[in-house]
């Protein structure tokens, strides 16, 4: 939909701000890029936050998480779900820095 949605904006056919109004809602959970959405293990998690230098608590303060939960999903005892899954598959794609 989105493709098609963006095709539509390059011929003149749909407006940007037309296009910018297409949600989640429209899309279905089926649209949402894998990448996004993508389950990501403790060990990685635990690796890209020492990649960039960071402490449970100032990485978990980036995901506006608690450092427990941070220490947590590093362990493999909890899994990062929601806001905190796609931040973290963000920072894996685009570094740290794609979220500073």
């Amino acid at each position: 939909m989105l493709e098609t949605a963006n095709d539509l904006q390059k011929s003149g056919l749909l407006t940007k701000a037309a296009r910018d109004k297409i949600t989640m809602r429209h899309l279905g959970a089926s649209d949402i890029p894998a990448a996004v959405t993508a389950k990501i293990s403790g060990a990685d998690i635990r690796a890209i936050r020492e990649a960039a230098k960071l402490s449970q608590a100032v990485f978990a303060r980036y995901l506006n998480v608690t450092a427990g939960y941070v220490s947590q999903i590093e362990r493999g005892d909890k899994h990062p779900t929601g806001p905190a899954l796609v931040l973290l598959n963000v920072i894996r794609r685009k570094g740290i820095e794609a979220i500073l």
